[in-house]
């Protein structure tokens, strides 16, 4: 499989790995699903092509890329950026599905969300999010990082990351967003600020069902 990715091919586009991702999901490949992620401890194209497969994979089948989530968390450390944001898409795509041994990684997750790009912090949200859906516990754990952040993100950011984290937004955390964003508003564009207010109509409509 290794011999099929972009840089192998002495390619610079990403079409070479979306078609392999395609074909990996079509014939649920284990094996060589499992190649292509020990491709992520080789040298740095090889890695790059890789994580990009596999988040390929992820998106529509993320059960097949689930037996690599160890690796994932241990590629929040990475010194490769690429890498990084990567593993977070992938984690935000699996979560759900792995959701306690993501948590046991939160330190790790809190340090790739405070020195990350903005695309790990992207991803980041949606983690956060689906660890919030799972108990009280992670809630509470999650919930002042995630406070903090719409305290002091910049505000263009805000409908974006608003609507990721809505999935796990309780009715008794709605209220304390409500105040922060609220304070916030004025910072958004009109479009924006649409954009947060759909997010809290379709949430205070669940409430009330």
């Amino acid at each position: 499989m290794l011999n099929s990715i972009a840089s192998a091919l002495n390619r610079n586009d990403e079409l070479p790995n979306i078609e392999l991702a395609e074909k990996l999901i079509k014939s649920e490949d284990s094996i060589g699903i499992a190649e292509i992620a020990s491709g992520l401890k080789m040298g740095k194209a090889i890695a790059n092509d890789c994580i990009k497969v596999l988040y390929e994979i992820g998106q529509q089948k993320p059960e097949l890329i689930l037996p690599h989530a160890e690796g994932f968390l241990d590629l929040l450390k990475s010194k490769n950026n690429r890498l990084v944001w990567g593993a977070m898409t992938a984690l935000g795509q699996i979560t759900p599905l792995y959701p306690d041994k993501v948590f046991k990684r939160f330190d790790d997750l809190c340090v790739a969300y405070n020195e990350g790009s903005v695309i790990t912090i992207d991803s980041s949200m949606t983690v956060f999010a689906n660890l919030c859906r799972v108990c009280k516990e992670y809630e509470q754990k999650i919930l002042p990082v995630l406070f903090k952040h719409f305290e002091t993100c910049r505000a263009k950011e805000i409908p974006q990351h608003f609507e990721r984290i809505a999935v796990g937004i309780t009715p008794d955390s709605i209220e304390m967003f409500r105040i922060i964003i609220n304070k916030r508003f004025e910072e958004m564009t009109k479009s924006q600020q649409v954009r947060v207010g759909k997010v809290f109509k379709s949430l205070l409509k669940g409430e009330k069902r």
